[in-house]
Parts: C-alpha cells; sequence; structure tokens
C-alpha cells in the first residue's frame, strides 16, 4: 500500500512538474516569436513569418501520435516490470515529456540539414562569383543551381534564397538579409560566414576567396561528423540493443519460470528492487546516448 501511494504521488509530481515547465515554455515561445516577427519584415511564408529554426510547433496530430506512443511504450515497460495494470497506469503521465523530446530530435536534425544545404549553396555562390558575377546576381544565379540539385520547393535552402532575392528586390540591402538569416538559423559556421562577409563587404574584402574558403571549412567539418556517424553507427544499435535486453530476459524469465518470478511481483520488496532496476535502466540509457552524441 504504502508503494502505491508513493507512484501515485510520483505520478502527480510528474503531471506538475509538466504543467510548469510548459507554462514557461509558452512564454518563452511567445518572446522568441515576438522576436522573429520583429526582424522579419517584408518577408513572407505560408504562416506570414520567417522560420526560426531553434523552434518547432507540432500539430496536435503529431503531437498526439507521439504522446501515444510513448505513453503505450511506458504502459508496456511498466507492465513488464511490475504486472499490475493499475501501477503501469499511473507511469503513463510521463509520456506528456516525450513529445518535447521528439521537438529537439526534430530541430536538431533540421539544423543539420540546413547546414549542409548551406554548404552546397556556398559551392554555388563561389562559381558564380569566380564568373565575374555581383553579389546580388550570384544569389539570383544559385537559386537557379539549388532549385537542379533541390526540386523539392520547401526545402530549407531554397525557400531561403527565394526570400534573400524578394528582400533585395525590396531594396534592402544583402548584409542584413543575410544577418537576419544567419540570426534565425542559429548555427556556428553560418553566423561566423556572415560575420566575415560583412565585414568584408564593407572594407572591400575579397569575396570570392572568403566564400570559397569558407565553403571548403564547412564541407570537412560536415565529413569529419559523416565518419564520425558511420564510426559510430555499429555502437548505436549494440546501445539500442542492450538497452532493450533486459526487459526481453525479464519477458523470457517471467514465461518460463513463472512460479519462481511471482515473489518479485507481487511482495513489497520485489517491486522495490524492480523500482531500482527501472531507474538505473533509464540512467544507463540516457549516459550511454550521452556518450554516443559527438559533436564537431
Amino acid at each position: 500500500m504504502i508503494f502505491v501511494l508513493i507512484v501515485v504521488i510520483a505520478g502527480f509530481l510528474s503531471w506538475g512538474l509538466f504543467l510548469f515547465l510548459e507554462k514557461g515554455k509558452k512564454d518563452e515561445k511567445s518572446e522568441e516569436a515576438s522576436l522573429v516577427k520583429e526582424n522579419s519584415v517584408g518577408a513572407e511564408t505560408k504562416n506570414n513569418t520567417l522560420v526560426d529554426y531553434d523552434l518547432y510547433v507540432m500539430s496536435k496530430k503529431e503531437w498526439l501520435f507521439n504522446f501515444c506512443l510513448a505513453a503505450g511504450f511506458l504502459f508496456f515497460v511498466a507492465y513488464v516490470f511490475y504486472r499490475n495494470i493499475f501501477l503501469s497506469l499511473l507511469v503513463i503521465p510521463l509520456a506528456f515529456f516525450y513529445p518535447r523530446l521528439k521537438t529537439k530530435e526534430i530541430i536538431a536534425k533540421r539544423k543539420k540539414e540546413l547546414s549542409l544545404q548551406f554548404k552546397e549553396a556556398l559551392y554555388a555562390l563561389s562559381s558564380s562569383l569566380m564568373a565575374g558575377r555581383s553579389v546580388e546576381s550570384a544569389f539570383k544565379e544559385s537559386l537557379k543551381d539549388l532549385s537542379l540539385l533541390y526540386p523539392d520547393p520547401q526545402i530549407s535552402i531554397i525557400q531561403e534564397f527565394t526570400y534573400i532575392m524578394r528582400r533585395i528586390a525590396m531594396n534592402e540591402t544583402i548584409e542584413e538579409v543575410l544577418t537576419d538569416f544567419a540570426q534565425r538559423a542559429h548555427l556556428e559556421d553560418l553566423d561566423s560566414f556572415v560575420d566575415v562577409f560583412v565585414i568584408s563587404k564593407r572594407t572591400g574584402g575579397n569575396i570570392v576567396e572568403i566564400i570559397k574558403n569558407t565553403s571548403v571549412i564547412i564541407g570537412d567539418k560536415l565529413q569529419i561528423e559523416q565518419e564520425i556517424d558511420t564510426i559510430l553507427a555499429q555502437r548505436k544499435l549494440e546501445q539500442k540493443i542492450l538497452n532493450i535486453m533486459p526487459i526481453a530476459m525479464l519477458l523470457l524469465l517471467a514465461w518460463t519460470t513463472e512460479d519462481y518470478m511471482e515473489p518479485v511481483f507481487t511482495t513489497l520488496e520485489g517491486r522495490f528492487i524492480m523500482t531500482v532496476a527501472v531507474l538505473l535502466l533509464g540512467l544507463a540509457a540516457y549516459l550511454s546516448k550521452k556518450i554516443m552524441t559527438i559533436e564537431v
């Protein structure tokens, strides 16, 4: 009975923590959205505002899908360890945190794709500038090259270069447009490129050489990241298998030696041991993911 009370309290605490964090997240989103709106005058997307790549809002359908996926997984794991439907239902509120974690993964993936696309854009810009075009004309020509490389008009770099051309046509300077792009992209490589580009444009530096060197540096960095991902691919698979193995072993033992395992599922001491095991498995999964995450 004491154990059930502890689990109930933990469930309410997790729900309260989620509501508290969600309130802070909404305040932060509204503040960031206002900043994006101020920095995005004269440009449009489907939602009448430019994309901030550090922000992503799930649709209701997407949020519900991820919540149900996490709730089903948590219920399954809890039932495997406790063999009690009531206790398994009490861990479902923790599923409210999964959509936020999934949102962070989506943001990281989107920014990584944008970084790769930006590298290709720099190659196209460098070629156009070496052919003797002005900076503004080079951006226009690069958009045509990128359209061939990425036929989908919804690709981020295609949309961004389209916005750049629109704003240049509205007599905005290329420095202002690129600075706005960098502020929304939140990419270190792009920030460095824009800073150097703006300074060189004002002081009469060699723009062609800057873009060429930047594309080489970003290309080398992305190549190193791809090599690291290739090396870690097998280790990540092993990590996932090791995370699943305890659950599989427990299912096997519960199925083959039901009488032997019964005290673990029915006694207070057994459930306490299972709770410790679940916490240790969660900690191991978290640490292994942290170790496998290597930033260049």
